[in-house]
């Protein structure tokens, strides 16, 4: 959808609500490497807010947020840092 930000895997979570929506946007930003983006698509307004702010507390970089609908969200987030091994 946008044009100045390389896309390299999307996650399209539409119809699904929190906290189902972050967990499988954290799944999915866990098996790529670092500096990729990872363009979410959801259309739960309380996701739009919700899933930024936690991947952003995991260290996650949002680069974008921008409504493509009525009830259509874009977030997209570049990993900048990789799940603490144990």
């Amino acid at each position: 959808m946008s044009e100045d930000i390389k896309v390299d895997k999307t996650l399209d979570i539409r119809g699904q609500v929190c906290p189902y929506t972050f967990v499988r946007s954290k799944l999915a930003i866990e098996k790529m490497n670092l500096g990729e983006v990872l363009e979410i698509i959801l259309d739960h307004k309380p996701a739009v807010e919700n899933v930024p702010k936690s991947m952003e507390s995991e260290g996650q970089k949002v680069l974008k947020i921008e409504q493509t609908g009525e009830k259509e969200w874009h977030v997209f987030v570049r990993k900048d840092k990789e799940k603490a091994k144990k």
